[in-house]
């Protein structure tokens, strides 16, 4: 029996369809590229379009598998060419994109699409990027984001965001990637004719948390603690954010991610220590006060237990200045 892997694409006024339907071609070709595999286990992409209609709700007018049961692990908003994008879509948009993110749903956006997840409140204290002429504005409407218009593309867990128009296919190998590994997305890239290896330094090993387990507790801490990852956020305050006992709070909390806290913290700021010492020329004690450890000792040691390359190592083999 087919397991389908659903991922929406959200209709709006101005929306650039020939985005759409790129993506929808390029997870047809990783489907095809799966298939040739014969890999087991593997879910097929399935895609889908949203658009409010008449009755002013937002609805799926499109199914690459209609009949087939499923339900929404992704959401893109793509980008759009008016001179005005859709920022700022209104309602219902941004209360379908605010519910969609609290059932655990992945968020993502293309260029301009970054503006309706901002006015729907799902970007603040989280980092972002969009196109590079729209950085300057982004940031000032929303100050509570961390716009980066120097990334092709930034992942920060069940947040990821693409830059310029044509950054779709990096967000799209990008989900690929997540969902049917690096060697699909590779096949899917050179089929296509499309280079991984862009500004973006888009990297297949970053850290995936699960968002999609159902614990709504639970999933209320991760996105807190996605957005105050440097934070050093104690067992107390995790508990209570959730409004559960600390034993009760662990218990949950390892069921629904597959580890404690402690180790979902380190994966978080290891996360952020990557993409310091990628993209800037902070120096690693910096890095490691930046992403929450004052002992830049014990920074390096997590960081070369995750990562398998010491800080230095990794910034040599990987810092956007080298390529």
């Amino acid at each position: 029996m087919k397991r389908y892997l659903e991922i929406g694409l959200l209709l709006y006024p101005g929306v650039q369809l020939a985005a759409v339907h790129g993506l929808g071609d390029l997870f047809t070709v990783a489907n095809r590229m799966a298939a040739g595999q014969g890999r087991e286990g593997l879910p097929t992409l399935r895609v889908s379009h949203w658009q409010v209609v008449e009755s002013g709700a937002l609805e799926r007018v499109y199914d690459s598998a209609p009949g087939e049961q499923s339900s929404l692990r992704v959401i893109i908003v793509a980008p759009c060419l008016q001179p005005v994008p859709g920022r700022l879509l209104g309602e219902p948009y941004c209360a379908w994109l605010r519910e969609q993110h609290a059932a655990g749903v992945i968020l993502t956006s293309v260029c301009a699409g970054a503006f309706p997840l901002a006015e729907a409140g799902l970007l603040d204290g989280r980092s972002v990027t969009t196109h590079w002429a729209l950085g300057g504005e982004l940031a000032q409407q929303y100050p509570q984001v961390r716009v980066l218009p120097e990334r092709m593309l930034v992942e920060d867990g069940d947040l990821i965001t693409a830059g310029g128009l044509m950054a779709w296919t990096d967000l799209g190998l990008a989900l690929v990637n997540r969902s049917l590994g690096a060697t699909i997305a590779a096949e899917t890239a050179r089929f296509l004719v499309v280079d991984l290896n862009r500004t973006s330094q888009l990297h297949f090993s970053h850290f995936v948390p699960v968002f999609d387990h159902g614990d709504a507790p639970i999933l209320a801490v991760q996105h807190w603690l996605q957005g105050q990852a440097t934070v050093e956020a104690s067992l107390a305050e995790m508990a209570e954010r959730a409004c559960l006992g600390e034993r009760t709070f662990l218990r949950r909390f390892r069921a629904a991610t597959g580890m404690n806290p402690t180790q979902y913290c380190q994966q978080l700021r290891v996360a952020r220590a990557r993409d310091l010492l990628e993209f800037t020329r902070q120096s690693i004690d910096h890095v490691a006060w930046q992403v929450g450890y004052r002992d830049s000792g014990a920074f390096r040691g997590v960081f070369t237990r995750l990562v398998g390359l010491s800080p230095g190592d990794y910034r040599k083999r990987f810092a956007a200045s080298a390529h």
